[in-house]
């Protein structure tokens, strides 16, 4: 993990205040590049969201799915906690904190922008940084990339439909238009290219020639995203400076899901008997978000000065110090793990 991407959080906080001051020192810059769209997408914010997602699509090798069968009971945990708990629980959560508890705190036409922007969240399985998390947590690297790409495959077909379930379920009308050209865009479009240009630099240069791109575009990748959070804030200024406590308030959904979905997936496996190095990365995926194509939808289905933005916004900024915590929680508690996972064995075998 770099410098850079270890003080994320700290780059975020810096460009969501000079978001904050340029929106109030040139507001039209900021709307003259929200004016610049074609169908309900921004074109600015296309590029750079495209030049966020491209390199760590490029890091997915998707042969690894011959490996899934390996690791069936950690890839079944998986798959259970991300498409069959972690939506539904962010929704509720959402529901139940955003839009009961902390209604009377809340700017009142923007709370289901603000349950629709944690909806999308959680619809987005992390991929990139996986790949860090798992390192930390000394994980099986097959396994972490197995699962990484069969959750990118699945979230190909089942983003929409589980985005779209439950804004309909939120009573949030659904652009069914503008969400199936978010997935074209910001999902399918960049798997194929990254694929296509991973399997010719594999061919020409081998993995050598591969790890250089990535390399350079790397740091492009993560000024994208600052660049992004910047026009984002730009036009979200007044609404923060009006109800400073909104970044707080959408943080405490944010923060219960992550950990409920953590736990879940580190227990579930623990019965299970999978391994502590199987164990870890579960945990990890079930608990981060692919933030990237999370901001870039919201944006496209709602506008830059929609909560739902803000909302997705929020998890960007607490993805970094959160996850570490989560780490941290799984390698202390290895030995613990270990222990049951060896009783739970033992019960299998004998049954």
């Amino acid at each position: 993990m770099s410098t850079f991407e270890r003080y994320l959080t700290i780059w975020v906080a810096l460009c969501i205040l000079a978001g904050i001051a340029l929106g109030h020192v040139m507001p039209g810059f900021f709307h003259a590049i929200g004016a610049i769209e074609i169908a309900n997408v921004n074109l600015p914010v296309a590029a750079l969201i495209w030049l966020m997602i491209i390199p760590m699509l490029l890091r997915i090798d998707f042969a690894a799915l011959g490996e899934v069968g390996r690791h069936w009971r950690g890839i079944g945990v998986t798959l259970f906690v991300n498409w069959a708990v972690k939506p539904f629980s962010m929704a509720l959560l959402g529901w139940l904190f955003i839009g009961w508890l902390f209604r009377p705190l809340l700017p009142a036409d923007q709370i289901d922008s603000y349950i629709a922007g944690l909806i999308i969240l959680a619809a987005a399985p992390c991929t990139a940084m996986v790949f860090v998390w798992s390192n930390l947590t000394r994980g099986e690297p097959h396994f972490t990339l197995s699962q990484v790409a069969l959750n990118d495959a699945i979230m190909v077909l089942a983003f929409a439909p589980i985005v779209g379930l439950l804004l309909g379920l939120s009573a949030i009308t659904v652009p069914w238009g503008t969400l199936v050209l978010s997935v074209a865009l910001y999902i399918v479009m960049p798997v194929i290219l990254a694929q296509l240009v991973r399997r010719r630099l594999l061919a020409s240069g081998g993995q050598a020639a591969l790890d250089r791109l990535l390399a350079r575009l790397g740091p492009a990748s993560l000024i994208a995203l600052l660049a992004t959070l910047v026009l984002l804030f730009g036009f979200q200024g007044e609404q923060i400076i009006a109800q400073p406590m909104v970044i707080a308030l959408l943080a405490v959904p944010i923060l219960i899901q992550v950990y409920f979905n953590a736990g879940l997936a580190y227990l579930l496996n623990r019965v299970a008997g999978e391994r502590h190095c199987v164990a870890g990365p579960s945990a990890l995926i079930g608990a981060s978000n692919f933030f990237e194509l999370a901001v870039a939808a919201a944006i496209s289905l709602f506008g830059f000065r929609s909560g739902a933005a803000l909302a997705t916004v929020v998890g960007v900024l607490i993805e970094v110090p959160v996850m570490l915590s989560v780490v941290w929680i799984v390698n202390r508690s290895r030995n613990w793990y270990e222990r049951g996972r060896r009783v739970a064995s033992v019960v299998a075998t004998n049954s």
